[in-house]
């Protein structure tokens, strides 16, 4: 019989960022809890899994008749989800996936109207994020189970658990949008219509055509390694954000920034608003260090400072903040309160293999080389939003090529990249009228 691990090595495996290494230490010796005073990372790790103690979701600011639960055995996940709607059995279901750095609550503005046209309405943390658990939340992790292909299975895996064979809509904001865009063109017998919002889709990556015949091999676009290197020669020097969303040190960045987390979140929530004024974004010509120079330092960062150091100057003053009623302080708290317990590596994993130029990423893709998003599709952006331009040339590629049944295009005035919650009636109304024509209602 082998010999049970020692209470010193269980708590050695604990005080590590490993919820692996505490769940295997903890089931050899058979304790349903650890009688010993872990460290606080091990606290935040246990609680991660402990539902019971931790509070309602949304800090009581989650609108009437959306409520939250937890969904077991989704492609090793349990998923947290905001449902509304789900009074009414038979609905067509309608899934939302959130951005950077949102959660399912980034959603709850829109619900209650998508419920109100009659549909079950699925809002989820996605893998990485918030109350869903089953990911490694260490830099370190396999990053393979945040890969498209992947999050695709847990979209589909989410679907079928609720007792769906289909979604009447999928919606994707910004980190979200990807993974709802390669669902609809991997799975469109799944997902029967798209909305993609903020981050446009240029669609699946190409493979080398006719080459046996003497056609060249396509010339690669510039990298992220090359555009940071180009980026850094500029006066003053700046760096791609998402090459620093890659860094190790990006999750400390954020989650313990010099003027704290809350502060951090303003800032930042704030910037990428329409409310910071300087935000009046265009396209650009081409994806040289130049012409990104032009977008604000949340996108193209100064090169020897972190994120939080970069939104740090632009923190609104205490009359705007009590006066903000997209994003009040209670409904802020609920970011606050969330990455607090989770940090911030896990939500970062995809960025270092859904984007840029990861070469397993792309080998992965590359499978549905010349497949298209053949379904209803629309995209939805704020006016004020340079995520619409920040890769140059993708908007045009999404609505020319990527997207062959795009039928609605939508910038929004007075919205930056935050659009469902800075216009949630006007962004509510097109995703219901969006429904509606493909129901063939009026």
């Amino acid at each position: 019989m082998s010999e049970k691990p020692s209470v010193d090595a269980i708590f050695n495996a604990i005080s590590k960022p490993s919820r692996r290494a505490f769940l295997t230490a903890a089931a050899a010796v058979g304790l349903g809890r650890l009688l010993i005073a872990p460290s606080a990372n091990a606290r935040a790790e246990i609680v991660q899994t402990d539902f019971s103690k931790l509070p309602p979701y949304g800090n009581g600011t989650l609108p009437a008749g959306v409520r939250s639960r937890h969904i077991a055995n989704v492609n090793g996940l349990t998923v947290h989800i905001l449902e509304a709607g789900y009074e009414t059995p038979g609905r067509p279901a309608v899934l939302l996936m959130h951005g950077f750095p949102e959660l399912a609550y980034s959603w709850r503005k829109v619900m209650p109207a998508l419920a109100d046209a009659g549909y079950h309405v699925i809002a989820t943390d996605q893998r990485g994020y918030g109350r869903t658990t089953g990911w490694d939340d260490s830099y370190d992790a396999d990053p393979d189970a945040f890969r498209i292909l992947n999050m695709t299975r847990d979209a589909v895996g989410l679907v079928f658990a609720l007792g769906y064979r289909s979604v009447a809509m999928v919606v994707g904001h910004d980190a979200g949008a990807p993974v709802a865009s390669w669902s609809a063109l991997i799975r469109p017998d799944i997902f029967h219509s798209l909305t993609i919002m903020s981050s446009p889709f240029e669609g699946a990556p190409a493979l080398p055509f006719d080459t046996a015949n003497g056609a060249p091999l396509p010339r690669p676009g510039i990298t992220d390694d090359e555009l940071d290197a180009e980026l850094a020669k500029l006066n003053p020097p700046r760096k791609y954000y998402q090459n620093y969303q890659r860094t190790r040190g990006a999750n400390d960045d954020m989650l313990h920034a010099p003027q704290g987390l809350h502060d951090f979140f303003r800032a930042y929530y704030f910037y990428k608003s329409a409310d910071y004024k300087g935000n009046k974004p265009h396209p650009l010509k081409a994806r040289t260090a130049e012409e990104m120079a032009q977008i604000p330092h949340y996108y193209v960062m100064e090169k020897d400072k972190g994120m939080a150091e970069n939104v740090a100057p632009l923190m609104p003053p205490a009359d705007y903040i009590a006066n903000c009623k997209w994003l009040t302080e209670a409904e802020l708290g609920v970011y606050v309160t969330e990455y607090s317990r989770t940090g911030f590596n896990g939500a970062l994993q995809g960025y270092r293999v859904r984007r840029g130029s990861d070469p397993r990423s792309i080998a992965e893709m590359q499978t549905f080389s010349g497949r298209t998003i053949d379904v209803p599709s629309q995209y939805i952006a704020g006016k004020s939003d340079w995520g619409v331009y920040q890769t140059p040339g993708a908007v045009d590629k999404m609505r020319n090529s990527a997207c062959t049944h795009m039928v609605g295009f939508h910038l929004i005035d007075g919205a930056g990249h935050w659009v469902q919650q800075e216009q949630p009636e006007i962004v509510s109304s097109l995703l219901v009228q969006f429904l509606r024509e493909l129901d063939g209602k009026p």
